[in-house]
């Protein structure tokens, strides 16, 4: 939270320089006599459902973008992470912000949020949570087709080629699902490896990942911190013993912590599974948790079957030193983000968003303001008398 809050006023920054930079166009019309041109106009009243992960910075992906295209905005905050925005609202109304422009709601989704995405009010649904919540929101925005906006959850590989440099790839995949103790929907939880450097890669991961530091998620020397909630503890848990009895390998962890810094909380050790057959319920998805599955490929294009074989499409790690394999493995991946020697880097300039059971529509540069956007046109006719009014011009 701490690193984000520094992060979070570029995007206000960013998107309020696009606010008086919303154009439409003239068209060249194909019809005599006639001034045709389109117009932007705000979507409406926005419904903007974040979760308790990153629950600042994915309502400021929200807020932003909504606010430039002169939307009015309630938000409805995650039950366990509410004081956040109650907080970020009490800034709105010190910075003076006009009465009703923005609005916070708290409380569970069944007696709060199921009402506000089928209240006839609401114009748009801007929600990031998990597929079967997102999918129970797109049921409710098709009664009376509110526009949607689904950032949803994710399964995303990390393909580390022969070629790659090992030790940044190793860096990279500890990151991709480490941090933020894998509670992201980016979280790189499939490693595809090629089978030639297949044990030497897994023995550099391990020895990387045995390093990590846990305990206080306050303070900045801790890099795996707990799961947020007990439910999510136990799902992630119960995931663990899921993998196990699929036959796949643990090789790292697989168990609470027991660790002294850890104390009572709902601390897991980073955990890492080999011998995962794609197939496999671990493999296919989200634990959203610290639970890494290891899966070997030959050649490139089962590496890509492999990735592409998976009901979601939001993020993709490609680790190489050969260019074209990169630009490749880009066109080849049906991910949103695809990120080459690198993982997690997103900005307030470009689209993030996911392609499959991911989700719908963008966040984050200019096509986030077009979510928030109904496109008019306007037809003016200059001509004379129409001489015949049974025909259509």
């Amino acid at each position: 939270m701490r690193g984000q809050l520094g992060y979070i006023p570029h995007w206000f920054d960013y998107f309020g320089g696009l606010a008086d930079k919303i154009e439409g166009s003239v068209i060249p019309i194909d019809k005599p006599d006639m001034f045709t041109f389109t117009s932007h106009e705000p979507v409406g009243v926005v419904a903007a459902i974040t979760p308790w992960n990153s629950p600042l910075l994915l309502a400021t992906w929200k807020l932003a973008p909504a606010l430039a295209a002169g939307c009015t905005i309630v938000v409805k905050p995650s039950e366990f992470t509410s004081a956040s925005t109650l907080e970020l609202m009490k800034l709105v109304d010190e910075a003076g912000f006009p009465a009703g422009v923005l609005n916070v709601v708290t409380g569970f989704g069944p007696e709060v949020g199921e009402p506000l995405t089928s209240h006839p009010g609401i114009d748009k649904i801007a929600f990031t949570g998990g597929e079967g919540s997102g999918r129970r929101v797109a049921h409710k925005a098709a009664q009376n087709f509110k526009r949607l906006t689904l950032e949803l959850g994710g399964k995303s590989a990390q393909l580390v080629f022969p070629d790659a440099d090992l030790d940044n790839a190793v860096k990279g995949v500890v990151s991709g699902i480490f941090a933020a103790t894998g509670q992201t929907c980016i979280a790189g939880s499939r490693l595809l490896v090629h089978d030639s450097i297949h044990n030497e890669f897994l023995d550099k991961f391990i020895e990387l990942a045995s390093t990590a530091r846990m305990g206080d998620p306050m303070s900045a020397e801790t890099q795996v911190g707990p799961i947020t909630t007990q439910p999510q503890y136990q799902r992630v848990l119960s995931c663990i013993e899921m993998a196990r009895a699929e036959g796949a390998e643990c090789v790292l962890g697989g168990k609470p912590a027991a660790r002294p810094e850890c104390g009572d909380g709902w601390f897991i050790e980073p955990t890492v599974f080999a011998n995962v057959s794609n197939s496999m319920r671990i493999a296919q998805e989200e634990v959203f948790g610290p639970v890494l599955s290891v899966i070997g490929f030959r050649e490139d294009d089962e590496a890509y079957a492999l990735a592409n074989d998976s009901p979601y499409g939001l993020a993709a790690g490609v680790w190489t030193n050969d260019q074209r394999r990169a630009f490749t493995a880009a066109k080849r991946l049906r991910a949103g983000t695809i990120w080459t020697n690198t993982y997690r880097a997103v900005s307030y300039m470009a689209p993030f968003g996911g392609f499959k059971n991911s989700g719908i529509g963008r966040e984050g540069g200019q096509e986030a303001i077009q979510e928030y956007l109904e496109t008019k046109c306007v037809w003016m006719f200059y001509g004379k008398d129409v001489s015949n009014p049974f025909v259509m011009r």
